[in-house]
């Protein structure tokens, strides 16, 4: 049940699920990396800008598709991550603005064998968006996987562990975008989800998404009936359903198509997404009115915003966090979440600011923060490996072969171990659909194993660096950094048959530029990107680095906008590995202190 009555629940076990892990002094003596302690948090273009106001997005990176629950005064919110394991990642905040990074869901992608390192064409599909709740003492995650049916799991405490995924409906007849309520007054719990056209009949004329609602058991696990269809509309999906003041409200993100000539989610200018509401003062199977409650403004006139999640301060006030849409300028960071202020207007939650007067809302660039004397925090970027369990800024391409990686093996360094590339053949890598560019989809890069890596944040600046122990690298292995979203870029070392390691740039279609000759054990990489545009850099001790490669462009795509990180795979056999000692990562944005 979504908690928007503040309703205070006596919680102090999940204070108690988790502590928070503070870094370890290395366990070998190392040389002082350039991870800088900053005494000060940092503010930047986006986000908490330290003077009691913000900045949209407050989360300039790819978390997509986002629910927030409230439990108490903490706001906890999941967000979409398809392929990349572990899966629905989980952050929370104080203050609606300041998030950082709690866990994930899904610890692997378990459910279905495509997600695996040995087959790796589960691009654009595993965790859709979600809808996250708290019931009698209980965490639910509900999502569906458009190949695979809905399901759900559930946890004691927000941070886990997460049980494995119930399935509860087929693949067959829902398409995505789960909601669930608890009705405390009938005893009666619900789920909504986009049936799309899966179940429809000849009798219903009306073009686009039919929305069903399923009366579901008390414990959330299991489907009671046959369901009952509440909404049909065009690319009418990521329903949230709300009970306030004994009014029913569904949320729905829907598109308004001008021009047909392309699917939704595809770039195209003269088509636009907003956000409604369906409000009934009878049943929550209605019959319901409809208004549009938020659309383009002039903030970000270039992405339509809908989709997302309302919330309520101390003070009473409504709050709605939602992502920008892909489809007129297609971002390189992917879909970020912004975060809007509610006014209610004749019994309509109004979202934004109705900036022209057309009893619409549009959405902020800067105002206000909802809840002050919370510091400024940001999800974890920098690592040096000093802990024996991957950070959660961290996540894989597909789930990885665990024998081959570790944190432990040598302590404070991260080692990736090279396994033989997948065959270029059906059934490996990814697959040509609506969702993933077939730009350069059939190279070596999409098809190797224990690729990790994190969110770029923000779309104007930001800069990279990690430092490389190749002495472990072995003949026909190719090992370095990557940046890649829906295309790749790597720079990094290959060693040939006779041993010798060399510099090599790649380009998302495979192609290799190869450098000089790397003799010492050190190797550091540095990337800079100035907007889309991104550049390589690299050096042997640290001090002194050389460009190396082109200015390449850095772009979204398979659901994924840009990302940093490390690959290691070798072209003829399981061998070699590299080790990464540190990474740091600065960019134009909020950076929470350390001490």
């Amino acid at each position: 049940m979504k908690i928007i009555d503040c309703k205070i629940l006596g919680l102090c076990a999940l204070v108690l699920g988790f502590t928070l892990v503070s870094c370890q002094s290395k366990t070998e003596k190392k040389e002082t990396t350039v991870i800088q302690k900053i005494t000060t948090a940092k503010t930047g273009s986006f986000g908490d800008q330290g003077d009691g106001t913000y900045i949209n997005p407050v989360l300039n990176a790819d978390y997509p598709d986002s629910d927030v629950e409230q439990v108490g005064d903490t706001y906890y919110m999941i967000t979409s991550k398809q392929h990349m394991s572990p899966g629905m990642p989980v952050l929370e905040s104080k203050d609606m603005v300041n998030w950082t990074n709690v866990g994930h869901v899904f610890d692997s992608l378990s459910w279905a064998p495509e997600y695996n390192w040995d087959r790796m064409n589960g691009y654009s599909f595993g965790t859709w968006a979600g809808d996250l709740a708290y019931h009698e003492g209980t965490w639910y995650c509900y999502q569906i996987d458009y190949q695979h049916g809905l399901m759900v799991a559930t946890a004691k405490y927000i941070t886990g562990p997460w049980s494995k995924p119930i399935f509860m409906l087929p693949k067959s007849e829902v398409l995505d975008d789960p909601a669930v309520y608890w009705d405390e007054e009938t005893h009666k719990a619900y789920v909504i989800v986009n049936t799309a056209g899966k179940q429809k009949s000849p009798d219903n004329k009306i073009e686009g998404n039919e929305n069903r609602i399923y009366e579901m058991s008390w414990d959330g696990t299991k489907i009671l009936d046959e369901g009952k269809l509440v909404y049909t509309g065009m690319g009418a999906e990521a329903a949230k359903i709300y009970k306030i003041n004994g009014i029913w409200y569904i949320f729905l993100a829907q598109w308004t198509m001008g021009d047909r000539s392309t699917k939704p989610g595809v770039k195209n200018p003269k088509n636009d997404r907003k956000q409604i509401v369906l409000r009934s003062k009878e049943s929550i199977y209605g019959p319901y009115e409809v208004k549009t409650v938020l659309e383009k403004g002039t903030a970000f006139n270039d992405r339509s915003a809908s989709q997302g999640a309302l919330m309520q301060a101390p003070d009473k006030s409504w709050w709605y966090m939602h992502q920008l849409i892909q489809n007129d300028t297609i971002p390189f960071q992917g879909r970020p979440q912004c975060l809007e202020p509610v006014n209610w207007v004749d019994g309509w939650p109004i979202i934004g600011v109705d900036e022209d007067n057309d009893g619409i809302g549009e959405p902020v660039k800067q105002y206000k923060k909802p809840i002050d004397g919370f510091p400024i925090t940001a999800p974890s970027s920098d690592d040096d490996f000093s802990s024996p369990k991957l950070g959660f800024q961290w996540e894989w391409n597909h789930n990885p072969r665990i024998s081959h990686w570790s944190l432990t093996e040598r302590p404070g360094w991260l080692r990736l171990k090279a396994s033989k590339v997948l065959p270029n053949e059906k059934g490996y890598g990814p697959n040509i659909n609506e969702w993933t560019n077939n730009d350069g989809s059939d190279s070596d890069f999409w098809r190797a194993c224990n690729t990790l890596s994190q969110r770029i944040m923000g779309t104007t600046t930001g800069t990279a660096v990690a430092k490389f122990d190749i002495s472990g690298m072995q003949p026909h292995q190719l090992a370095g950094f990557v940046r890649y979203g829906g295309v790749f870029n790597l720079l990094g070392i290959e060693v040939d048959e006779n041993g010798e390691k060399h510099i090599f740039y790649m380009d998302t279609f495979g192609e290799k530029t190869q450098g000089p000759q790397i003799v010492g054990p050190d190797f550091y990489v540095r990337t800079t990107n100035n907007g889309n545009q991104a550049n390589y850099e690299y050096s042997v001790d640290g001090e002194y680095y050389s460009d190396f490669g082109p200015t390449f462009t850095i772009a979204f795509g398979k659901w994924t906008g840009d990302r940093l990180g490390f690959f290691s795979w070798n072209e003829k056999e399981d061998a070699g590995y590299i080790d990464v000692d540190w990474f740091t990562y600065d960019y134009d944005g909020p950076k929470a202190a350390k001490e």
